[in-house]
């Protein structure tokens, strides 16, 4: 009796991979063993980078905190401990945005928690 050996599904598995590595150069394209090894290693830096964009976020909206918050005659840490002292349930990423965008505002919060 002849082996058995779902070529169908093999096929589709390669054909997702090579698709995956669409665009790449030269053998990182179409070679099956390198393009698979480009797209895992892609793959990889596409989670880590997912995770690392978060922490560059925070660290982006700390900062502008820190410069309005400035003008404002105050640090940021002394700021984000009273905005928690005075139960403000604000974000970082709201209070960033109002700071930038609509500074009326970010200056009433900031008398607020004066």
């Amino acid at each position: 009796m002849p082996r058995s050996v779902n070529a169908v599904a093999s096929r589709a598995r390669r054909k997702k991979m090579l698709k995956l590595a669409k665009g790449n150069f030269g053998s990182r394209s179409n070679v099956w063993t390198v393009a698979k090894n480009t797209v895992e290693k892609g793959l990889g830096y596409a989670y880590r980078d997912r995770k690392d964009k978060k922490r560059s976020m925070r660290s982006l909206w700390i900062v502008r905190l820190n410069a309005a918050v400035r003008m404002e005659g105050m640090t940021y840490s002394e700021f984000m401990g009273k905005v928690n002292k005075k139960g403000i349930k604000l974000s970082r990423k709201v209070l960033a945005d109002l700071a930038m965008n609509h500074p009326t505002a970010f200056k009433e919060v900031v008398k607020m928690v004066k």
